[in-house]
């Protein structure tokens, strides 16, 4: 008397049916309907007597049920070269939120029947969300019409509707289950309508999960295993149209896409207040409620056969033409300038050694410099290499005759340029700061600010010109060398 009454809620009705796309790859056959085996028979562990028997066949089922659904995901899954990556840990100092745990072959297997025995609340809604769109009871669609049609003239009404479908479709049910009406035969003359009085005289209806490895349970997993086929289908429909058009493989149709777009974002930013969107949503749900009676599916699947389907090749040659006649991409590639540092080293000889190229002038006021640390470049110039990403452009580096110009523009001090010449820009030769280059020393506690002032370095001019070159010049000298690169064109990877 348990059972009496109590109602579980799963999926009782047909199939769902498959979505199929034109151009896809047809969908994998259907599991047919559940076979006499997975049904609640009786099993000679069933007909234990006793409670040990008892416990020991649902040990023994359970057991049978743990292989099988390991067995599968085993093969779905190999753990042996698997490296699943943990989550990641929570920051230091922040709040550690919720733990979820790593992947696990048995928890995952736990996790598949408990939410394969509580699906069918979904397939169900599923199923009839497509009976009523799809006109099996005409009754049924024009009343979720009539709806819909006082939802779109006053949307006021919406916060309305999920209290209503509350009252009509959840509670009135379940308190007529409690109070069913009294039954009577054919035969009596007394004519007793429905009362409401009284005390309850059945159970209250209650949602439990399907009992595992029942008829409902393998029904649960053939339209959850026809439901991941529909999603493959729609995603792959869906990436096959939008990627090629949004991915700029074809720029001159990804750049009209842009502009249409753009231009309808513009049109919607001042023209979205003025639409009368309560007709535009009435118009369009009637449009689809209707595309899904059956008369007019076949009517439309006649016009698409002789009339759209020849002239989509028509349109398709006009947008090509727009595309190719208003549509102009740069198909120059991008050009600029690179630059690289020729510096030289005044040996103990009095003469200039070739020292490297560095992307850096080593100035005397520069951060290396300072610290005391060495030049970082290459030796020789066939070692310089384009930045990531571009090719050069030009055969032969060029060397900068306006060395004054980048010397300025960089804000280098105490320098001496030459004009003339080579170009170099050689370091200012200071007998004080022949071993402190960039060495600042820190002030003395006690001092007056008159002392402090007298030992103050007198101020250099940002740059010097050289005349007769006999002055005594630093131990670094450098140049600026040019060249001109272009943004490499990357080769397209095949889908």
């Amino acid at each position: 008397m348990d059972d009496f009454g109590a109602d579980v809620f799963v999926n009782r009705d047909d199939p769902i049916p498959t979505i199929i796309l034109d151009g896809s790859t047809p969908p994998r056959p259907r599991t047919p309907d559940t076979p006499t085996e997975f049904s609640d028979v009786e099993t000679p562990s069933n007909r234990r007597k006793g409670l040990r028997g008892r416990f020991s066949a649902f040990k023994e089922k359970a057991k049978i049920q743990d292989q099988l659904i390991e067995k599968l995901l085993a093969q779905v899954v190999p753990m042996d070269d698997a490296q699943i990556p943990e989550d990641e840990p929570p920051p230091k100092g922040g709040s550690p939120g919720v733990v979820r745990p790593n992947f696990n072959l048995t928890t995952m297997s736990n996790n598949f029947r408990r939410f394969n025995s509580r699906i069918g609340v979904v397939f169900v809604f599923q199923a009839r969300a497509i009976r009523l769109l799809s006109w099996r009871q005409p009754t049924h669609t024009l009343s979720f019409l009539t709806i819909y049609t006082f939802v779109c003239l006053d949307p006021y009404l919406l916060p309305l509707l999920p209290l209503t479908i509350l009252l009509l479709c959840v509670l009135v049910p379940n308190f007529i289950a409690r109070h069913p009406a009294a039954e009577f035969s054919l035969s009596s003359e007394q004519a007793i309508g429905y009362s409401p009085h009284g005390p309850p005289l059945a159970p209250a209806i209650t949602v439990k999960p399907v009992k595992e490895l029942s008829r409902d349970f393998f029904r649960n997993m053939r339209d959850l295993q026809n439901s991941m086929e529909d999603f493959s289908q729609l995603h792959d429909g869906i990436i096959k149209l939008v990627v090629p058009r949004t991915n700029f493989s074809d720029e001159a149709l990804s750049s009209a896409l842009f502009v249409s777009l753009f231009a309808v974002c513009l049109f919607m930013s001042v023209a979205a207040n003025v639409l009368p969107w309560r007709l535009i949503f009435l118009t369009l749900g009637w449009v689809v409620t209707c595309m899904g009676h059956p008369a007019i599916q076949r009517q439309l699947q006649t016009a698409h056969e002789k009339h759209i389907h020849p002239q989509e090749e028509k349109a398709r040659s006009l947008v090509g033409k727009w595309v190719e006649r208003d549509i102009v991409l740069d198909s120059a590639a991008e050009t600029r300038e690179v630059e690289i540092f020729e510096l030289q080293h005044l040996s103990g000889a009095g003469e200039w050694e070739a020292w490297l190229f560095s992307a850096s002038p080593y100035d005397p006021l520069s951060p290396g410099r300072i610290a005391r640390d060495k030049p970082i470049g290459t030796r020789f110039f066939e070692d310089v290499l384009p930045p990531q990403g571009w090719e050069w452009s030009e055969k032969k580096w060029a060397l900068d005759l306006w060395s004054r110009e980048w010397v300025e523009e960089r804000i280098i001090t105490g320098v001496e340029v030459e004009t003339e010449g080579e170009r170099w820009v050689y370091d200012i030769y200071d007998e004080q700061a022949v071993e402190k280059v960039g060495v600042i020393e820190p002030p003395v506690p006690g001092k007056g600010k008159e002392k402090e002032k007298s030992k103050a370095p007198p101020l250099k001019p940002s740059w010097e010109e050289g005349e007769d070159g006999d002055g005594r010049r630093g131990e670094w000298r450098r140049r600026r060398w040019v060249r001109l690169v272009k943004r490499k064109n990357l080769p397209e990877v095949p889908t």
